[in-house]
């Protein structure tokens, strides 16, 4: 479907469709190796470009583990950051309800065509997102819940995410695959210390082992992101052909050099605020000047 079809198949169905090349389109996603080339959402499109926290675990969650989603994301929202999750039954729900109870936004990243409402009984927490937040897909009109379609928009949860909170996991999970493409992303991820008794938490474990960050608090988390947990994302990080993108962001381009350089750094180096510092990187990677690894970003 070319993209004025799509545009007008979302406006029929009360969404809007935004092109990779689009202003809207949020500049973290862009930077991932394999973007959508086009998103359906419903709600507020602007929060796509503001800074937020992957939130994901278990369907078959503990009734603990959903008490500390609904917290965590809740302290979470009030710090300044948007909540973004599947909207799944479990941890999922938890996590949007704790952003929306705590006054804050949330995204939710459906398997779906952005007219469908899956698992039907969040059919009200959709309809609260779509009010206070966004619905976004990759899937057109109508698509229904495949199977396959839930791992492949795992990398769009973690792609618009400064990191992923995995709350509760089991081995083997859909949790774990979201945080491994967090990893490829180059975003931070963080896990819950579940007791090793507890066959629900050994992903966690897992991840923990394989050097996630340990969280007890949410201070933990906040401490990790640094300057970029309160900090909203700038839009307009649009494709841009390689000469311009170099002549506009040659400030950030002095500094990237051909050792990897975290965007911490980054920041502190050019006395910008970190919004500023993350489009002009992305602008820079979309012109192929720059390159986004594990570690922060290197000059290509």
């Amino acid at each position: 479907m070319n993209v004025a079809k799509a545009k007008a198949a979302a406006r029929a169905v009360d969404a809007i469709a935004l092109a990779v090349d689009d202003e809207q389109y949020p500049p973290l996603l862009r930077t991932i190796p394999d973007p959508p080339p086009l998103l359906y959402v419903r709600g507020d499109p602007a929060l796509l470009l503001e800074a937020q926290l992957a939130v994901v675990g278990s369907r078959r969650a503990s009734p603990a583990a959903l008490r500390v989603a609904q917290l965590l994301s809740g302290q979470l929202t009030r710090a300044g950051l948007h909540i973004c999750s599947g909207m799944a039954i479990g941890i999922d729900g938890a996590a949007h309800r704790g952003a929306l109870d705590a006054g804050g936004k949330s995204v939710a990243v459906v398997a779906t065509g952005i007219d469908r409402v899956y698992p039907r009984r969040h059919r009200e927490l959709a309809d609260q997102l779509q009010q206070a937040g966004c619905l976004v897909t990759e899937f057109p009109p109508g698509t229904p819940p495949l199977r396959q379609n839930f791992p492949q928009r795992n990398r769009i949860i973690s792609g618009l995410s400064l990191g992923v909170l995995v709350v509760e996991a089991a081995l083997p999970s859909g949790s774990l695959i979201t945080a491994g493409t967090a990893l490829a992303q180059g975003r931070e991820v963080f896990a819950l210390p579940w007791s090793m008794l507890h066959e629900g938490g050994r992903g966690c474990l897992q991840l923990i082992r394989d050097g996630a960050k340990m969280v007890l608090q949410v201070e933990d988390i906040l401490e990790e992101l640094g300057p970029l947990y309160a900090l909203q994302l700038e839009a307009g990080a649009a494709v841009a052909p390689a000469d311009d993108a170099h002549q506009r962001e040659s400030w950030a381009l002095d500094l990237v050099g051909f050792e990897v350089i975290t965007l911490d750094e980054l920041v502190q180096r050019s006395a910008k605020p970190a919004a500023q510092v993350l489009a002009a990187l992305s602008e820079l990677e979309m012109a192929g000047l720059v390159a986004r690894t594990a570690g922060g970003f290197i000059r290509c």
